[in-house]
């Protein structure tokens, strides 16, 4: 769906510690991509008006972080539940936000009734791609027209570029992605339509995903871009690596987006697994939560410098770039306080849990005017 970019009036950010005339981060990037965060259902009730002010200031797109996944949009066969989606929807409009679906097929948050029959066996080949396309329909038929853009599938390769052995491929195999992606478009043909997945700075998901998007290209299904999640650390990944993926999609003819951008501060327990996978649950060691009580001034120092050179890297590549969205608003809400290490104190974001924006910001800004 075509989003047409409103000229926003500029900010004088007095509230969040520093001032002059300096907009917002959506008013700096008009001209180059969108810039969004996720927002949770409490947000969306009014339940932290403080970071609703902060996302009306900077951002202009918004991504719900759980509210329209399948266990909360239709948890049991036969029942929706699309209040908050509703009242999701209502908010964006309110505001002049793209917003952004997420997400319709997804090996995780998907109830157990969807790949079980009756008698709680394997659900059969016919009967899940009934379901799917049954949900996709439901789903995205109801924000026909409102929604900006789907994740329609999300994660569906492992790091070596095969293909995540989830019930959907054991059932359904490869066709399962090529049926959402079609379904999707059925249902909301003005919705941009996108593949999203982790740790696409290695070569090998790079290269499936680029296959993936030739594939459903040949096949005459439409894909409008792929969606890098940023869940980046202070030493991963290499830029090098990153500025790879990029460039390979920009000479594949895709256009990219960053998704769910935050940078943690704290060690990763088991560096082979850094990513994003939500299944990962390692005990809560004192050593993996080395700032329980405040961030020191060199450890904000090093979450600056990469936010800068992440940007620089963005900037370079707006040209093939649509979209940067943070995973939340502020620390206080972030998932990476309790992802891989439930109960841990970090830092990933650009506003802090006083709703201030942190020195990142402003650096993040004269990117801008560079």
């Amino acid at each position: 769906m075509p989003y047409l970019r409103i000229g926003m009036v500029m900010c004088v950010l007095q509230l969040n510690g520093w001032g002059g005339d300096q907009g917002g981060l959506m008013s700096a990037y008009e001209d180059a991509f969108l810039v969004g965060a996720a927002i949770n259902r409490n947000q969306v009730a009014g339940g932290e008006p403080k970071a609703l002010n902060l996302a009306r200031e900077h951002f202009n797109s918004v991504t719900p972080e759980n509210d329209l996944k399948w266990e909360k949009v239709h948890p049991e066969p036969g029942q929706f539940n699309f209040g908050p989606g509703d009242r999701l929807v209502a908010l964006a409009e309110a505001n002049d936000w793209a917003l952004i679906g997420h997400t319709l097929v997804w090996h995780q948050q998907t109830p157990d009734w969807v790949f079980q029959d009756e008698d709680g066996n394997l659900a059969s080949a016919e009967l899940l791609r009934e379901r799917l396309k049954d949900h996709i329909l439901t789903v995205a038929g109801r924000y026909r027209g409102k929604i900006h853009g789907w994740d329609v599938a999300n994660e569906i390769f492992n790091d070596d570029g095969s293909w995540r052995e989830s019930l959907w491929y054991t059932i359904l195999g490869e066709e399962y992605l090529y049926l959402a992606f079609e379904y999707a478009q059925k249902a909301d043909p003005s919705a941009e339509l996108y593949y999203n997945d982790y740790n696409l700075w290695k070569a090998s998901k790079r290269e499936a995903v680029i296959n993936l998007v030739q594939a459903l290209r040949k096949r005459g299904l439409r894909i409008d871009a792929v969606g890098f999640q940023g869940h980046y650390g202070l030493d991963y990944p290499d830029l090098k690596d990153l500025e790879g993926s990029l460039k390979a999609m920009k000479m594949a003819k895709i256009p990219t987006m960053v998704t769910e951008l935050d940078i943690s501060l704290l060690p990763f327990p088991n560096a082979d697994q850094r990513g994003a996978d939500i299944s990962l649950n390692f005990e809560l060691q004192a050593h993996l939560n080395p700032y329980p009580d405040g961030l020191p001034p060199e450890m904000e120092k090093q979450l600056t410098k990469r936010y800068v050179s992440l940007f620089k890297l963005f900037n370079k590549y707006q040209d093939n770039m649509t979209r940067v969205t943070f995973w939340g608003i502020t620390d206080n809400t972030t998932w990476r306080n309790n992802w891989p290490v439930h109960g841990r104190t970090d830092y990933p974001l650009l506003f802090d849990r006083n709703y201030q924006a942190k020195p990142a910001v402003e650096e993040v800004l004269k990117l801008s005017r560079n």
